[in-house]
């Protein structure tokens, strides 16, 4: 039996589809497309007629393409931008009668709590507290993981889009720039991270979205994306903060000719590097493990049938 799942993303659409095996699952397909849905969007504003289009498309193709493979189940959950958007129901009714599927609105909570049982499952050997950091193109969520449940989260109206729309011009950040960004973010992070994440003694922090996943494909010298060697791989601050630097004296064409670093994410991965530093700081930890499983990993787990050990 195979299952499918459709990760509706402020900046991206993922695409997942799994084969059921003996002892869990394993991908037959992974796709994603830059449709940016939530570009000009701000705080709790309308979705634009233009990102809507392109994300509809993006998703019936998706949803088209999991068919074709066999799906015996499609889940398509939303995130942020639509969660937050003031058209939030004409979005979903639009997608819906476009794809034939029911569309689901993930709270914070439960992207949180989602997105942590993806990353859990893709590293196994994750024992006792951590704090889980997802940085996604509308919003950060950071969680507390206690024996692989949410013990505490909260999800951050924080995202890589908006930051990158405030910064127009050819993509280049001086230093003056990248401070007042990361100082932005700092105040964010003290405000409303609570002192149930930020003080809990976790050891370990573990991060998980396309900001990360690139962030280990960079700093390993990949020239295309594999995900056993992203998978884990322990990013140091130092090492963050060299990429920081070398990406942010690019122009947007410059960086989207970086290997595994496609074009829709060149203008979004300098503010998500700040929000990953600025975390990283915050909370206290100089290495960040890396997760390529999230959100659309955790909802596959999630419907996958009962008697199925996964």
């Amino acid at each position: 039996m195979r299952l499918a799942t459709i990760d509706v993303g402020t900046n991206m659409v993922r695409l997942l589809v799994a084969e059921i095996v003996r002892g869990g699952w394993r991908a037959v397909e992974r796709a994603q497309r830059v449709t940016r849905l939530g570009e000009g969007q701000a705080d709790q504003g309308p979705l634009g007629a233009g990102p809507i289009a392109r994300t509809r498309e993006a998703v019936a193709v998706f949803v088209r393409r999991a068919e074709t493979l066999g799906a015996a189940r499609v889940r398509i959950a939303a995130t942020s931008a639509v969660r937050e958007a003031t058209n939030r129901a004409a979005f979903v009714a639009e997608l819906e009668a476009a794809t034939g599927r029911a569309v689901e609105v993930l709270s914070g909570e439960d992207e949180a709590r989602l997105t942590l049982l993806g990353v859990t499952r893709g590293l196994p050997h994750l024992r006792g507290s951590f704090v889980m950091l997802d940085i996604g193109g509308g919003s950060t969520e950071l969680a507390l993981a206690r024996d692989g449940r949410v013990a505490a989260a909260v999800s951050l109206r924080l995202g890589v889009v908006s930051h990158a729309e405030r910064h127009p011009g050819d993509g280049r950040w001086d230093e003056t720039a990248l401070a007042r960004l990361r100082a932005q973010i700092d105040a964010r992070l003290r405000g409303e991270v609570p002192e149930a994440i930020s003080a809990a003694g976790a050891t370990r922090l573990v991060g998980t979205a396309g900001t990360v996943s690139t962030l280990a494909a960079l700093d390993i010298g990949l020239i295309e994306y594999d995900v056993e060697r992203v998978q884990g791989h322990a990013l140091a601050r130092g090492a963050i903060e060299a990429i920081l630097a070398r990406l942010a004296a690019l122009t947007h064409a410059a960086r989207a000719a970086l290997p595994c670093l496609e074009p829709g994410r060149a203008d979004v991965i300098v503010p998500g590097i700040a929000i990953c530093l600025v975390a990283m700081e915050r909370l206290g930890f100089d290495v960040l493990t890396v997760s390529d499983h999230g959100l659309r990993e955790g909802i596959l787990c999630e419907i996958l049938p009962h008697d199925s050990p996964a």
